[in-house]
């Protein structure tokens, strides 16, 4: 089973540093919005600083759902995902690896650009000390549900906009927890409380999420 694992995070990351778009799309996307907001706000320090911490998770969260579209799409055009659901191989472990493989293309490096950009928006260090923490966390769980949205609109030409229909309303526990949490390290706070909730998410993310996906994978193969 862990053999399966590592082998699916292994080869989604070998295809992704193959093609440079899937890497660059996401951060340039994240990396634009983030640097032309002041210019469509205010360049004024108190006005970004306040506003921060909801528009660096909003674009966060909008970089993840561009790239999750193809999470699947690939291995549907070529009929690898067919030999994948008739294998012995446990569907679970093979979900959760290219899952897993998302998260290391998409989150970990919007995680790694986020302090950069957050100096720029004038946030102070506790704030980008909450921010990346629950990026970190957070990041995970938008790959995980986004996975079911991926899973259920595979075999569709135009699944992009149905999957944005179906997984934003459930990305927006993670998105108010993220920024809350953010704002109370802003103004010195303990926000203890929101990284448990947040890791709670991801714990049961981490259980249902693939099982989830796993099913619509089957759906979406047969009909």
């Amino acid at each position: 089973m862990h053999n399966i694992f590592f082998a699916t995070v292994r080869r989604d990351l070998k295809i992704a540093y193959r093609n440079s778009s899937d890497l660059l799309n996401p951060l340039a996307f994240f990396f634009i919005v983030v640097t032309l907001f002041p210019l469509g706000i205010s360049p004024s320090p108190q006005v970004l600083s306040g506003l921060a911490p909801g528009v660096l998770w909003v674009a966060a969260l909008l970089a993840t759902l561009l790239s999750v579209d193809g999470l699947f799409k690939s291995d549907y055009e070529d009929g690898s995902l067919e030999q994948i659901l008739i294998s012995p191989q446990p569907l679970f472990m093979v979900v959760l690896g290219k899952v897993v493989g998302h998260w290391l293309v998409t989150g970990f490096p919007l995680t790694l650009l986020t302090p950069v950009l957050a100096v720029m928006l004038f946030l102070p260090v506790d704030g980008i000390i909450a921010l990346e923490l629950t990026l970190l966390i957070g990041t995970p769980i938008l790959s995980l549900i986004g996975a079911i949205g991926a899973g259920l609109t595979v075999g569709l030409k135009r699944g992009g906009l149905l999957i944005s229909v179906l997984i934003l309303p459930l990305y927006v526990p993670v998105l108010i927890l993220g920024t809350l949490a953010v704002q109370a390290g802003v103004d010195g706070q303990s926000f203890a409380g929101h990284l448990l909730w947040m890791g709670s998410l991801l714990v049961m993310g981490l259980g249902l999420a693939p099982l989830a996906t796993a099913a619509g994978l089957r759906i979406s193969a047969s009909s």
